[in-house]
């Protein structure tokens, strides 16, 4: 067993797998441990202490950034660095260059964190110390890139898996997204100040440009990948419809570039584009589905699977989860929909539906997969699997149900009036109205984060077993060695 693993590890390049599997669960912990403090603030003010660097203001962006890109973008990294070398059987072509990927988007993370925590931040008019960050991102992303596509041009096989396709959109879509939204002119050649290249609707429509298409490719294509990988390997089963994964990707891939727009429904933007966003919204509903069904009917003749493998329980629940959630935001495209929905905590519940019930599940499920094969052991515990399975979607279920309750509430709050045309409810009263849906959020994202806890323990143990097992082995051996005078 060690021999074949041996010979796996010099086949692979899984060290850096290794590092971004360990990365991302740590991103995690610390990413959604600011996220339940930044909504136990919101639930009860107090929290929002003197001191400036962990105000509501501050921490936000910590915990999108650390949430995302650490746990999500280091996630991605390693399963897609683990999806490209075995499907192609191909190695890596350079160690070096994939260790700066870690150490660059990492440093690039850290940065991020300290720079928000400084209040120093990226504004659209005016910006210091956030271009150069940029440039660092850039400069890692194309040497992923350069590295994910010279493996997949050393394939062994000659067919190029799906989840490759998925893989490569993501990364693509996401260094175009990033260089357009960046754009900035410096003071001067040496400064660190910078001006945005945009400005008015323009940059408006800019923002939604880079950000739901960072939903699109980052948080949904790319995961895509992961899925059309890990489900079949876990569930034992080949995808269910080839043809349905390649019709699935070129229709994703097409109409998600144009829909950023129906976030800004009823602003000064053109009419026609958030018409034109509202109706590729709708068409997106189709390829979505296509792929959540060609997800979970891979599990056809092995359902029973569901019972017994607490990995395929996240996979599933995460497809399911990505069914409601492109079900919902189709729906709240729509500018009857979203005349209620706009600015209120539903379109919070329909993010974190999608970013913990999608995101976080497929990933979770993904790493418990991947983990023990990287160390060649078995996982710690499949109990504590269960476990944190459980204290997940409890979590979920309470954090979108309450913000379901509150958002549309507040939606019917603001926009009722009383019998002489005036509104019937102040501001302060809808805030008031929010207050216990907002301690049942905080309470269900501390359920989520209590699985992370567990699941972080799980991990930590394969991987000091797999240690321990390995120094046994290698003593085993010496002693052998040296009692036959080797």
């Amino acid at each position: 067993m060690a021999v074949a693993a041996t010979s796996v590890s010099q086949q692979y390049n899984y060290e850096i797998i290794r590092k971004f599997a360990i990365a991302a669960i740590l991103w995690a912990l610390f990413g959604m441990s600011v996220g339940v403090y930044i909504a136990s603030e919101l639930a009860w003010p107090f929290l929002n202490f003197d001191n400036p660097y962990i105000t509501f203001g501050r921490f936000r962006p910590v915990h999108t950034t650390s949430v995302i890109f650490g746990f999500g973008g280091n996630a991605l990294f390693a399963t897609s660095y683990y999806v490209v070398q075995r499907t192609c059987q191909a190695r890596l072509p350079s160690d070096l260059l994939a260790k700066f990927t870690f150490w660059g988007w990492n440093a690039a993370l850290v940065l991020g964190v300290i720079s928000y925590m400084a209040g120093i931040t990226q504004s659209r008019e005016y910006a210091e110390f956030e271009w150069p960050i940029d440039i660092l991102i850039t400069v890692v992303w194309v040497t992923y890139f350069w590295l994910y596509l010279q493996t997949l041009r050393r394939r062994s096989q000659p067919h190029i898996y799906v989840a490759n396709w998925f893989y490569m959109a993501f990364i693509l879509a996401t260094a175009l997204l990033h260089i357009f939204n960046n754009l900035a002119v410096p003071v001067s050649l040496f400064s660190l100040k910078s001006y945005s290249l945009f400005s008015g609707v323009q940059d408006a429509m800019t923002q939604w440009w880079y950000g739901h298409n960072a939903v699109g490719f980052f948080l949904t294509a790319a995961f895509l990948g992961m899925m059309y990988y890990f489900v079949p390997k876990q569930a034992g089963r080949p995808v269910y419809s080839y043809r349905l994964s390649i019709v699935h990707f070129w229709a994703l891939i097409f109409l998600y570039m144009w829909v950023g727009t129906h976030h800004l429904h009823w602003t000064a933007i053109p009419d026609w584009t958030s018409t034109l966003a509202a109706t590729f919204s709708i068409l997106l509903l189709m390829p979505s589905w296509g792929g959540m069904i060609n997800g979970i009917m891979t599990l056809s003749g092995a359902w029973d699977k569901l019972r017994t493998d607490p990995i395929m329980m996240f996979l599933i629940t995460a497809l399911s989860f990505y069914g409601m959630s492109t079900f919902e935001g189709p729906m709240m495209a729509l500018k009857s929909v979203n005349a209620l929905s706009h600015y209120t905590d539903w379109t919070v519940g329909h993010v974190h539906s999608g970013a913990l019930g999608w995101v976080a599940m497929v990933s979770f499920g993904s790493l418990y997969h991947m983990v023990p094969r990287l160390y060649d052991t078995k996982l710690y515990s499949t109990r504590l699997v269960y476990v944190h399975f459980f204290l997940a979607t409890i979590g979920i279920v309470l954090y979108i149900t309450a913000m379901w309750v509150s958002g549309i509430g507040q939606g019917l709050m603001l926009r009722a009036f009383d019998d002489y045309g005036n509104l019937a409810y102040t501001f302060v009263e809808t805030v008031a109205f929010m207050h216990w849906p907002l301690v049942a959020r905080a309470v269900g994202g501390a359920f989520f984060v209590a699985g992370v806890v567990v699941m972080a323990y799980n991990i930590g143990m394969t991987i000091l077993t797999a240690r321990r097992e390995a120094a046994a082995l290698e003593a085993k051996i010496a002693a052998k060695l040296a009692k036959a005078g080797l």
